[in-house]
């Protein structure tokens, strides 16, 4: 398990520069809800996810694939991009729509702090779903480690921070200190204030509330749940599949 004094939180996918990456460890997050549908994708079968950082990029990618094996997924601004299969709801990503599929994925945050982290020697994408997938994983780590958090559109989210700081209470049984960063002081503190009610926290956060006309109801209960798959998103050649797996 990494040294907590070597954990560090990014608060939005604007509070670094990706050479702060290089050679460490970074674990995406985007409660709501990139990585809650990346996720559950990979529990449900999908094959391989590509994240890109715009659609440009994932029409260049889904123009080399044969169109029987692909799937177009994500959203600009909460909803579904025109013409895409899916948008960016975990309740899409069903076994018999996603089995065996490789999904291009693009959303307005989390697939960009993903790209963005690209120098970090691993990546995993983690949410409350997978966090027991996450803790195990971290403790085969002993160098840096940092929590980025994918905010809203520079931001911080509420959602976010406190599943760093959920990852941070887990790991350090608790008890974080004094010599911990300051950007994980902040994502502990505010899991110790919320973390007894993540939905009732998360359900009034902004960008719930930005989402709430957009978003299929369930959306955020589902995001809320913890340990719901045993699955690891990690990062290999820019490609997304299950470590666990």
């Amino acid at each position: 398990m990494p040294e907590i004094n070597y954990i560090d939180v990014f608060f939005s996918v604007h509070a670094f520069q990706e050479e702060e990456l290089r050679g460490k460890t970074a674990v995406i997050i985007d409660v709501l809800r990139a990585s809650s549908s990346i996720t559950t994708a990979l529990s449900n079968g999908a094959k391989k996810i590509i994240p890109v950082a715009d659609m440009s990029d994932a029409m260049k990618i889904a123009n080399t694939m044969d169109q029987k094996d692909f799937l177009l997924c994500g959203e600009k601004n909460g909803t579904k991009i025109e013409g895409y299969h899916l948008g960016n709801s975990p309740a899409e990503y069903e076994p018999e729509v996603v089995k065996g599929k490789t999904l291009i994925f693009n959303t307005t945050n989390g697939t960009k702090a993903i790209k963005k982290s690209s120098l970090a020697n691993q990546i995993y994408v983690g949410t409350f779903l997978n966090q027991d997938s996450i803790l195990n994983a971290l403790k085969d780590h002993d160098d840096e480690v940092v929590l980025v958090c994918s905010g809203w559109q520079g931001r911080l989210s509420i959602e976010d921070t406190l599943f760093a700081g959920s990852l941070l209470h887990a790991i350090s049984g608790g008890e974080l200190p004094d010599s911990a960063k300051d950007g994980a002081k902040v994502a502990f503190g505010l899991f110790q204030k919320f973390g007894d009610d993540l939905e009732g926290a998360i359900s009034k956060s902004d960008h719930a509330k930005r989402l709430a006309e957009l978003v299929p109801n369930g959306d955020i209960e589902f995001c809320c749940k913890v340990n719901e798959f045993d699955v690891l998103p990690g990062m290999r050649d820019g490609i997304l599949t299950n470590l666990n797996g």
